[in-house]
Formats: structure tokens, C-alpha cells, sequence
């Protein structure tokens, strides 16, 4: 018996195509890019700069993701372990910055 409202049993990381991640995804990538390009004349130097190019490559990734892997768990597993990477990666280098501008 499965339990619907336990986290792993939610559709978007059992049956949904990956379209979902894709687009929140892209919203959120395209957010923290934003808010690293902001960042990048900020000390420490390059650390925004590093942190905007891997956002990308991250979403870039997402991408192939969806293309590549075929569907199911580990595809949908992927994708969301790569939009947690993009919050990761843009949280730290924040923090870095914030903290060297402190």
C-alpha cells in the first residue's frame, strides 16, 4: 500500500514527465542568475562569476537529463537533485560575497 503524502510517492517524482522540474527550474535558475550577475563586481573576485556559469550549466544539464535518461524515478530523482545543486550553488556563493562584503 502506497501512502500519497509521503514525499517519495508524490507524482512529480514518480510519474510526471520531468516537464515541471524544467520550468520551475528555469525560473529559479533564471532568478539566482540574475542575482549572481548582480554579484559579480562584488569581492571576493570571480566567486559569482563561477557560481553564475554553473547555475547555467546546471540547467543545462536538467536539460539533457530530460533527454537522455529514460523516464521514471531516476530521471525525475536527477533532475530535482540538479535544481537543488542550482540552490547550492547560488546560496554559497551569496553567502560569500556577503560575507566578504561584511
Amino acid at each position: 500500500m502506497t501512502d500519497p503524502t509521503r514525499l517519495r510517492d508524490q507524482p512529480a517524482l514518480t510519474r510526471s514527465s520531468g516537464l515541471i522540474w524544467l520550468v520551475v527550474g528555469g525560473i529559479f535558475a533564471a532568478i539566482a542568475f540574475g542575482v549572481l550577475v548582480a554579484l559579480v563586481q562584488l569581492p571576493p573576485p570571480g566567486v559569482a562569476l563561477v557560481a553564475a556559469v554553473l547555475v547555467v550549466a546546471l540547467y543545462a544539464g536538467m536539460w539533457l537529463v530530460r533527454f537522455v535518461v529514460r523516464p521514471g524515478r531516476r530521471r525525475l530523482g536527477l533532475m530535482a537533485a540538479g535544481m537543488l545543486a542550482i540552490a547550492a550553488v547560488a546560496l554559497t556563493a551569496t553567502l560569500i560575497v556577503a560575507g566578504s562584503a561584511a
